[in-house]
């Protein structure tokens, strides 16, 4: 008993293991309520892969007409899943002082929906409409849009949009803002999907890569390794929650359980399909394409979306990214 005393002693004076160092506290503000377009993060954050990289991590959920930019710039959440490429540069046009370091959705993954049989056929109908969007970005992108066929936006009633999609159902809304994996999908199971018209952004040749990861510069000058390490979990959160679809769902279906399964399974699949187009088949989840920013700022700030050129360098740091190795980014 003397030498299981001594023994226990000397265990209780060791040193504790490496893992069990304090964990770095941190937020990730979602850019929306939850669902599974944000499945790979509640499936690292249950699978503990940010707490193998040190990171005591909180998944804080957006809303409607809440700015994710605001709340990275202020301080108030560490990570930001914000709007995309358009509230991004809108936002460092405004000073606000972030950076963005991931994009998850490489191309536009939202369209403006009306009716067939209503009084919208072209873009120029949309004059005198109720149009109703996103003003988290989605909004800049339809600003863009009117500019770009030399329609005043001051002629179109735009309004914020809401969580149902119920207004434009019942046709008091003759526009709506819709997402392939979430809205498109009940707005087609309501009203049918051959009844539906669709205005894309790729159809006036520009993409909006979204779903932009954004952090304070603060916080990218001072903690460099600890937005590598956000990085490196939350990518191997996605390519695990699409080996695992069934559990990737349930862990999100834990946080919201009144979500319908079907509608968050398909969401899943459509969000993954959005992440891995274009350069992410070669460079990997959330790559920062130089090339669509670029013509994206350059879209913007020829039809006033943003006052100044803005450095797109700086705007969109591909660095943290580029420390994790390729074979470990790629889908």
């Amino acid at each position: 008993m003397a030498w299981a005393a001594t023994l226990f002693a000397a265990l209780a004076a060791a040193p504790a293991p490496a893992m069990a160092k304090d964990l770095v506290k941190a937020t990730l503000r979602l850019k929306w309520l939850p669902q599974t377009q944000f499945a790979g993060f509640y499936y690292a954050l249950a699978q503990g892969y940010y707490k193998d990289e040190g990171i005591d991590l909180t998944i804080n959920p957006g809303g409607p007409n809440l700015l994710t930019e605001n709340l990275v710039a202020t301080g108030a959440d560490t990570f930001g899943l914000s709007g995309g490429t358009d509230s991004v540069l809108a936002a460092i046009d405004k000073g606000m002082p972030i950076v963005s370091v991931g994009v998850a959705h490489q191309v536009t993954p939202f369209v403006f929906v009306a009716r067939k049989d209503g009084p919208v056929k072209t873009l120029e109908d949309f004059r005198g409409k109720k149009v109703t969007a996103w003003f988290t970005g989605a909004n800049y992108v339809l600003f863009g849009m009117l500019a770009n066929k030399g329609i005043d936006r001051a002629k179109v009633d735009i309004q914020p949009q809401q969580v149902s999609v119920t207004p434009f159902v019942n046709g008091d809304v003759d526009v709506i803002t819709a997402t392939w994996y979430n809205e498109l999908y009940t707005i087609r199971q309501r009203v049918g999907e051959d009844k539906l018209r669709l205005f894309k952004a790729e159809d006036y040749g520009i993409t909006f890569p979204r779903d932009t990861l954004i952090v304070s510069r603060k916080t990218a000058q001072t903690q460099p390794e600890l937005v590598t390490a956000f990085l490196r979990a939350s990518i191997r959160g996605w390519r695990e929650a699409m080996k695992h679809p069934k559990e990737a769902v349930d862990a999100v279906m834990k946080v919201a359980p009144t979500l319908d399964r079907t509608h968050q399974e398909f969401m899943l699949t459509e969000a993954y399909r959005l992440m891995t187009e274009g350069k992410a088949r070669t460079e990997g989840l959330f790559w920062i394409d130089p090339a669509a920013m670029q013509a994206a700022e350059d879209f913007l700030l020829k039809n006033g979306v943003v006052s100044k050129p803005v450095d797109v360098a700086q705007a969109f740091d591909a660095s943290f990214l580029k420390a994790i190795p390729v074979a470990d980014r790629l889908p």
